[in-house]
């Protein structure tokens, strides 16, 4: 019989993994309350669900972690590393760089929080024009797409933070 090391272990080590991932508190919880899951799959299904309830407050609080894309994230801890990694397409030239810089400012001004989306697997040539894209968003709308992208940056963290050690035999 196989394990999925993240129900084996200890409570407060399961939230801080699920913590790095997204920094909201009743889901962190509920996350390890719901515990044992099984499989990677049923953990990430299940995480995915309880993230649809997030509250407009949770997710204004979990941004805290993101730097704006395009920065090095500040710190050597955790998430500083996951956001480094995960920004690592998003080197660019001078022009981009300068770009989204001025998106970052304009979106910060526009809606009062940092700019967030999935960068993994994107370029900065698409994280611009999707930054640019969504300056002109209404706020709810915006409010909606920033929870959507926390969540798929959170389960993409989540799937990695299980998988090197996904089974115990």
């Amino acid at each position: 019989m196989t394990e999925l090391v993240f129900d084996t272990l200890p409570a407060h080590d399961a939230r801080e993994v699920v913590r790095r991932c997204a920094d909201v508190p009743r889901w962190c919880d509920a996350l390890v309350a719901l515990r044992p899951f099984g499989d990677a799959d049923r953990l990430l299904a299940t995480a995915r669900g309880l993230a649809r309830a997030w509250t407009p407050a949770e997710v204004e609080g979990a941004l805290a972690q993101h730097p704006r894309i395009g920065e090095r994230p500040a710190g050597d801890g955790a998430e500083a590393r996951m956001s480094a990694r995960e920004q690592a397409g998003v080197s660019t030239d001078t022009d981009v760089a300068a770009r989204l810089r001025a998106g970052n400012l304009a979106y910060e001004r526009r809606f009062g929080r940092v700019f967030l989306i999935r960068a993994a697997g994107r370029d900065a040539h698409e994280i611009l024009a999707a930054l640019e894209t969504r300056l002109g968003a209404d706020d709810e709308t915006e409010a909606a797409t920033t929870a959507a992208e926390l969540c798929d940056i959170a389960l993409l963290r989540l799937a990695a933070a299980v998988a090197p050690a996904q089974v115990l035999r």
